[in-house]
């Protein structure tokens, strides 16, 4: 079994419908989505020192998320407010980050060492890791980045060289357009894999230039945070857990990461994109990214 890591961000999302704050963030959610999925997973971030921080941390290392190499500052941890609208989550505010972004990560040769014992690593846009990409490339089997809705194409171009897996969320685009999109990114750099997911149209993969799409396991959604971040993990972990034993992802290789394929590939691919589907379903079934909310005051 592989194990995965997380880096970056995490954050409470505070329900201002009714005051009731849970646990998420992109890097976080992967970890914990891994987790439940039954693979081993660690998380590197950093925490402030309020209410909110503390509610993350301790959910997180009571679902057994290894949190050894996170970092605590005091301050405000990062924080959105969200409303559901028909069990659909919509984003009202922020501040920013927190702590994350006063404080961002900077990663020592313990961390990098650490992370190199991963066969994967995710994190985001929202995880002010840019800087260190390029050194995360050279102790990194498989890089994994989610740029939701936030990128340019010279942000895509300024990441992308560095990591073997873009994920972006496209649910307003047409889907030429954002096959293109897709394309481009594989030319500013990106190695293997761009996901794109595209709300209740489900999702548009292309691995190796191969297009596959799989349609959405649809539900009456109690709440759609985490839909994408679930998506993403049971993919990513499946295809990369299946594929293993074929893949070369040896630090020692160059990073070529997914080079080693064999004639099940395609059938692993599609195997994992409908567990994907449902597991982003079974996501959505509950409140918040993963439950675990607690009462908050302004």
């Amino acid at each position: 079994m592989i194990r995965v890591i997380g880096l970056g961000d995490n954050v409470v999302d505070k329900y201002i419908n009714t005051k009731i704050m849970y646990p998420g963030g992109n890097a976080l959610n992967f970890a914990v989505y891994a987790n439940i999925l039954g693979i081993e997973a660690s998380y590197i971030g950093v925490f402030g020192d309020d209410n909110a921080a503390k509610h993350v941390y301790q959910t997180s290392k009571s679902l057994g998320i290894k949190l050894d190499h996170c970092r605590f500052y005091k301050g405000e941890n990062g924080y959105s407010k969200v409303k559901l609208e028909k069990g659909d989550r919509v984003f009202v505010d922020s501040n920013k980050g927190g702590v994350s972004a006063k404080y961002p990560l900077t990663l020592s040769g313990v961390d990098l060492s650490y992370i190199s014992e991963f066969h994967m690593v995710h994190t985001s846009c929202f995880s002010f890791i840019e800087k260190e990409l390029a050194i995360l490339r050279q102790y990194s089997k498989f890089i994994s980045m989610d740029f939701s809705n936030r990128y340019t194409n010279e942000y895509l171009k300024e990441c992308c060289k560095y990591i073997d897996c873009a994920s972006i969320s496209c649910s307003k685009m047409k889907d030429e357009d954002i096959i293109t999109l897709m394309k481009d990114i594989i030319s500013y750099g990106c190695k293997h894999i761009v996901i794109a997911t595209r709300g209740a149209r489900g999702a548009l993969v292309l691995v190796d230039g191969k297009l596959y799409e799989q349609s959405p396991c649809l539900i009456d959604a109690v709440d759609t945070m985490g839909a994408g971040d679930s998506f993403i993990t049971a993919f990513l972990t499946g295809y990369i857990n299946d594929m293993k034993e074929t893949v070369d992802f040896s630090v020692e290789s160059g990073n070529k990461g997914l080079t080693k394929v064999e004639e099940y590939k395609d059938v692993v691919i599609r195997a994992n994109l409908y567990k994907a589907a449902i597991f982003s379903s079974k996501i959505c079934s509950c409140n918040g990214a993963f439950g675990f909310g607690k009462s908050y005051k302004e």
